[in-house]
């Protein structure tokens, strides 16, 4: 071999070196293509420079030149899909830590790849946990409407091919604002037309798994009809998102609150635990535990409205902690202990009120917040 020759592939080994060199860590579609062109030489370059890459990035994350179509497509660092770079043939053979359609689901980042992959044939049967599960446990309210149209299809098509999909979480997403206003509330509507949310098959109780706001929709009213209540509602929830009545609490949102008290008035001293081996816990002492509420700037308002409807600040809290929420108030110095506790002016008719228990007071905020689920 001449020295010219030798030089010449020298060269073209450094050149197909500093392109991989340069793709390893996030590459795009298109210098994935380029890189492509490159190894078209039928010399031994870019085996060569394929083998010095290797040695040059052992332990690095995987290139994603050396990734196949589905793997590179979910992987972030990649780069942005390319629509019609999918080989049905990667789709049942890829090394991703977990399902396909999952991953595409859980994250809206990934969201375009789930037409092409639903396209050629990706089954949401094959995944241990169903996408739409695995998007509403990370996801409460997605931006859905960021989404095209054709994703926002392919979201609805797993709602109704899956029927694993009829979870706690599940039903919340899809009646929270951002779906309703990209129209997948609808989902719930072919679910409950199709017999998946009956009172005695759904295991889960559907009320208590609404937004808050849809709480009072057309689509409630059709659950109470259909021998729903708000009774069956209350207990253990299978999923990540909190139940229907601590959710309306949590955000302030007073009108879920009333709909839930008219219709189980003892939810204003207790609340049953949504969560196995928790204690029940008290709403007014939730209310004022900092960081609970969305708007803490409502908690004020919050426990007035509380109050208004029955909420006692003497009641015991669940776990012998406290003797009252009034004692857990001036554990933690909140300005609200003269709300629950007003200063009553001793006359003849209206005798002084009895100060709490000096142990009413003594136990620290922290261990109440354990008692409280937190």
């Amino acid at each position: 071999m001449s020295p010219t020759s030798v030089l010449t592939r020298l060269r073209r080994a450094a050149v197909a070196l500093f392109v991989l060199t340069s793709a390893a860590g996030c590459t795009t579609t298109s210098l994935v293509l380029g890189v492509a062109g490159v190894a078209t030489d039928t010399s031994v370059t870019w085996e060569i420079a394929k083998h010095l890459h290797a040695q040059m990035t052992d332990g690095d994350p995987v290139s994603c030149l050396r990734m196949n179509s589905v793997e590179r497509a979910l992987t972030a660092r990649c780069g942005h899909f390319v629509a019609g770079s999918l080989r049905t043939e990667d789709i049942a053979r890829n090394e991703l830590q977990g399902c396909h359609l999952t991953l595409a689901a859980r994250d809206p980042r990934l969201w375009p790849v789930l037409p092409e992959l639903l396209n050629k044939g990706a089954q949401p049967e094959s995944c241990p946990v169903p996408p739409l599960v695995a998007l509403a446990a990370v996801q409460p309210c997605p931006d859905f409407q960021s989404a095209s149209p054709a994703v926002r299809e392919s979201l609805v098509w797993l709602a109704e091919a899956d029927a694993r999909s009829v979870r706690h979480d599940v039903v919340r997403m899809f009646s929270c604002p951002n779906a309703r206003q990209a129209g997948l509330d609808r989902v719930l509507d072919t679910w409950l037309v199709a017999g998946m949310l009956q009172r005695d098959t759904a295991g889960f109780g559907v009320l208590g798994a609404l937004h808050p706001d849809y709480l009072l929709s057309p689509f409630g009213r059709k659950l109470e009809s259909q021998g729903h209540t708000a009774a069956a509602s209350l207990g253990t929830v299978d999923g990540r998102q909190t139940s229907g009545f601590e959710e309306a609490l949590r955000t302030s949102n007073f009108e879920a609150v009333q709909w839930w008290l008219n219709r189980a008035p003892q939810l204003a001293n207790r609340v049953p635990p949504s969560q196995g081996g928790r204690l029940p816990w008290t709403p007014l002492a939730r209310v004022l535990l900092p960081g609970f509420l969305a708007d803490p700037a409502r908690q004020q308002e919050t426990v007035e409205f509380l109050l208004a409807r029955g909420a006692d600040p003497w009641k015991p809290i669940p776990g012998g902690v406290h003797n009252s929420v009034v004692g857990y108030a001036r554990d933690l110095k909140s300005p609200l202990v003269r709300l629950l506790d007003p200063p009553i002016v001793a006359t003849a008719d209206a005798p002084k009120r009895l100060v709490a228990q000096a142990g009413d007071a003594a136990p620290l905020a922290n261990d109440v917040a354990t008692n409280q689920g937190h």
